[in-house]
């Protein structure tokens, strides 16, 4: 028998696969996994289809299709009055996720050490392992998850390459203030150490907030690495396209691994996003679209036995259950599966160690009549 050495030893079935099983086996709403369960725009999907018969359906340019590198190029000046260059600081990718990776990739060696902020989001430890780097936690907790920056300067070495940020954060729900772009751009700039900022919530943020990204920080231009999804901004996570934004010399070491990984992405859907991203509506108002989406859920919740934690961003919403159960988070999401009829994730499965502070994740991108039933079940438990 050959001897295959993991190289994820410690890597099983991920909590979201899980709980959408369980999901399926009790026939329960499933508020677990983030995805809308609503039509992606007509519009959209005719401007896929003309690029498809017209014959668009052979490789794109490595670094992805020229007009939507322009476009996503336009967007960062009209968002954030930020100059970027389309052909030396953008790649298309094959989703977020493989940009992260990707930007590991390029990144770490052997190790190297990695600071993330947890409650993270579940691919960013397991690319670290596997590049040989160290993983080195910070944990934030509820309800506020602020930062000690202070703790995080401390944790500082001479093997620190990375730091990991989420912003706004899944599933902590949070968006910087402009003291942690601060305090984050002197740890980084007193260390030779690099971001990758992870912002494929980037436009959904609430209350009037803008959107930000760490680019527009003159410290942390030169050494951040910026990803962005249109799954999250065009309600298609499952055409998993992307995009990654660093300076050129950045730019350069991420596309060497890039060529090497997927090399080029779905060409017809990209000439059709640059089409319908024409219109920056369709970015634009996407804060104010989820917001009453968020507000639903919050004023419905509000007669429940739930402590509901406020989003600053995301789609996602975080349930204090602890007047409810003494249950670990674990335990009380299968409860609430089988008994109550829904699913949903414990906050825990963010955390190396399982840590659990009775708190629950759920998504609101979903429809109306979704949303009428999550309150109805939930305000039954």
């Amino acid at each position: 028998m050959l001897n295959l050495q993991s190289k994820l030893p410690n890597v099983g079935t991920t909590i979201f696969s899980v709980m959408s099983a369980l999901s399926a086996k009790y026939d329960a709403l499933n508020l677990s996994q983030g995805f809308p369960d609503y039509t992606v725009d007509k519009q959209l999907i005719e401007l896929v289809e003309h690029y498809l018969r017209a014959g668009n359906n052979q490789y794109a340019p490595m670094a992805g299709v020229v007009g939507l590198r322009l476009r996503i190029q336009e967007k960062f000046q009209r968002v954030h009055g930020l100059s970027v260059d389309a052909e030396q600081e953008i790649t298309v990718t094959a989703g977020g996720t493989q940009a992260i990776f990707t930007t590991v990739a390029a990144l770490i060696r052997p190790d190297d050490e990695v600071i993330i902020f947890e409650p993270a989001y579940d691919c960013y430890a397991p690319a670290v392992s596997l590049f040989g780097g160290k993983v080195v936690p910070v944990q934030l907790a509820a309800p506020n998850f602020s930062i000690d920056w202070d703790f995080v300067r401390s944790l500082v070495t001479a093997r620190t390459r990375l730091i990991i940020v989420n912003n706004p954060n899944n599933p902590a729900c949070r968006v910087f203030n402009k003291a942690d772009v601060t305090a984050l751009a002197e740890i980084v700039l007193n260390n030779d150490i690099f971001v990758l900022s992870d912002e494929v919530y980037e436009h959904l943020v609430f209350d009037d907030a803008r959107p930000q990204t760490l680019l527009t920080q003159p410290l942390l231009r030169e050494r951040t690495f910026v990803v962005g999804s249109f799954g999250k901004l065009l309600h298609a996570t499952g055409w998993k396209v992307g995009y990654c934004v660093a300076a050129p010399a950045l730019m350069a070491e991420f596309r060497k691994v890039h060529q090497f990984n997927v090399f080029s992405v779905h060409t017809s859907t990209q000439y059709a996003i640059a089409d319908y991203l024409a219109d920056a509506s369709h970015y634009e108002n996407l804060g104010h679209f989820f917001q009453q989406k968020r507000d639903f859920l919050l004023a419905g919740l509000s007669n429940s036995r739930f402590k509901v934690y406020v989003p600053q961003g995301t789609y996602f919403m975080l349930l204090d259950y602890s007047a409810i159960s003494t249950a670990s988070e674990t335990e009380f999401v299968r409860e609430l599966v089988a008994k109550y009829k829904v699913a949903t994730i414990p906050l825990a499965a963010f955390y190396h160690d399982g840590f659990s502070q009775q708190c629950i994740r759920v998504c609101f991108a979903k429809r109306q009549e979704t949303l009428e039933q999550a309150v109805e079940l939930l305000c039954a438990v």
